[in-house]
Order: C-alpha cells, then structure tokens, then sequence
C-alpha cells in the first residue's frame, strides 16, 4: 500500500514539475468521478436561462459532469493555471474597451499547443496513457476541477479565484486514466464582500454565486448574434469585446502580476487606437489588429454592432 503510495505521490511531482517547466503558475489534482453536487446547480441554471442564447451549454449535460464519457477510464483531471494579466492596460487611452485576455493572441491555440507538449511528456516519461487536453474547448466544467484541485475558491461572480494572484488567469484541464495523488479544496475567502455584485452594471450576478450569463456584458458582445437589447443601453461603460468589471474591483486581483507570454502581448497598432479609430475601423483593419486573436470571434460585423451601440447611447445623451 505504501509502495503505491509513494509512486502516485512521484509521479504527480513529475506532473507538477513540468507544469511549471512549461510555464503554468498552479496545477492541482483531483479524481476522476461524477460531480454529484453540480448537477442539481447546472440543471437549474439552465432552466432559469440563465444561458440566454447560448444553446450549446445545455448540450452534452452528462459529459458536463462525468469527466468518464470525455475519456474512457479516467481516472485523474490535471487543472492548471496560465496568467494573462498584462503589463499595462491600454484601454483607458483607447475610449472603447476589450477584455484583457483579448490583448494578444487567442489563448486557446497558445495553451493548447502547451497542452500537446505536456501530454507528451507525461507519456515519454511516466509511461503509455491514454487522455485528452482541454481548453475551453468542450463540455468541461473547468473552474469546478480548479476548485477540487485546489487552484482556488468560485467567487460570488462565478469565477476561480487564487489568494496568491486573483482570477486575470486562463483554466485548462488534462483529464486521462492515471491515477495520481490528488489535492483538496481550499477555503471560500470571499466572505462578505460584494464588490463585484455593486460593481456590475447590468446586474449580471443577482445573487451571490450565481451568474446570470444572459445579462453578462460578455455575453451581449461575444456571444449574442442578433441586436442587442435596448434596455441595456448606457451600461456598457465603453466595453466592445468581453466586460474585466467584475474582475477590475476584486480586492484579489491586486496580487495580480503581469504575464510572461509573449504571445499574449498586445501589437503597438492596438495599443494605439483612440476612439476614431475605432468608430472608423474597417474590414481590412480588424482582420489586421485581430489577426490570430479571440476578438475574431465576434466578427467585424459584430465589433461594428458593439460599438454603434455604445454611440447610440452617446448620440441620446447628446441631443438630451
């Protein structure tokens, strides 16, 4: 027993070794089981709508929550951690506003290419194991296996957060049929600050722990395709691709630091937009700024829908 004991414990401080070597800030471990007590919060999520428009999150419900339909036998999930907090914001400059994690490159290309080399290693150097790698890719509820492995506690707005650098930081998981020694959750640390349920302007989180995702400005700019609602007109605050509110006034993110990955460092042609340039950007422009970028999700289309928006709101206050 204590021989199988000492083996799993070395070979998760094989995984943990490379997770760091390869640039991740945290990895933590957690068994392969069904996640009993999420499903009840899922199903009820869902019926509320609280998804809005975003069918796709009720799709694969048993996968979801059963990390053994993603890979056959699994038997551990690898959650790790990867900064993306920049050096500086220019949005403040730039009169309209994207989300920090949209700065550089799309970070689902960028940590899945990490992702292949570290599976990779783990297979040349622990032995033969069958898994797959994940980055916001597929049915994974990646901040409850953050949580389990102990990367950190869900905050009242619903993301992970870390005592040690905040939540600016992206989740991936590697789930396979290894069993390995797994860490325990860690403390809720939110206790009774509400500064993220003050702080959103569409009243996003109506209670704590618990996100309305159809009235996120995330959503309206990056995931609805059709007009935006004009009840919400005037509470963008200038965002045009994703909403950092919820994060910006996190007494967490002050331990925030800035990245090492060159890859998620914004071009100088972004850095210098101002609002002119934006009002006036074109089709040629975006694919250039937006080239290889999380931006591109939205489309040009959508980029120019977002941005009329917000002047509309300008134009009313105008002839007020």
């Amino acid at each position: 027993m204590s021989s199988n004991k000492s083996i799993l414990e070395r070979r998760t401080r094989q995984i943990k070794t490379m997770a760091k070597d390869l640039g991740f800030d945290f990895c933590g471990i957690s068994k392969a089981e069904f996640l009993e007590e999420e499903a009840p919060r899922l199903e009820s999520w869902l019926n509320q709508q609280m998804h809005g428009k975003m069918a796709y999150m009720a799709n694969h419900f048993d996968k979801r929550l059963d990390p053994t339909k993603l890979v056959d036998g699994a038997k551990s999930v690898i959650s790790l951690i990867y900064n993306y907090y920049p050096q500086r914001d220019f949005n403040e400059s730039s009169g309209y506003k994207i989300a920090k994690y949209a700065f550089g490159k799309d970070y689902h290309y960028v940590i899945k290419d990490l992702l292949k080399v570290f599976f990779q290693r783990i297979q040349d150097d622990i032995g033969e194991v069958n898994g797959r790698v994940f980055v916001d890719s597929a049915p994974v509820l990646e901040r409850v296996w953050a949580k389990k492995g102990g990367l950190g506690w869900i905050g009242k707005n619903g993301l992970l957060l870390n005592q040690k650098m905040g939540s600016f930081f992206f989740l991936a998981e590697i789930i396979l049929d290894l069993e390995l020694a797994c860490d325990g959750p860690v403390a809720d640390h939110c206790g009774t600050c509400t500064k993220c349920m003050d702080a959103c302007p569409t009243d996003a989180i109506p209670m704590p722990y618990v996100v309305d995702g159809s009235r996120c400005i995330s959503y309206f700019t990056i995931e609805l395709k059709e007009e935006i609602p004009a009840a919400f007109r005037g509470s963008y605050k200038d965002w045009i691709f994703g909403c950092d509110i919820c994060q910006d006034v996190c007494p967490w993110n002050r331990f925030s630091r800035p990245h090492r990955e060159e890859k998620f460092k914004p071009t100088e042609e972004l850095q210098q937009m101002k609002p002119h340039d934006w009002l006036e950007i074109t089709n040629d422009i975006f694919n250039r700024l937006f080239k290889g970028s999380a931006v591109k999700r939205t489309k040009y289309e959508g980029l120019k829908r977002n941005i009329a928006f917000l002047n509309q709101k300008k134009s009313d206050d105008h002839k007020i």
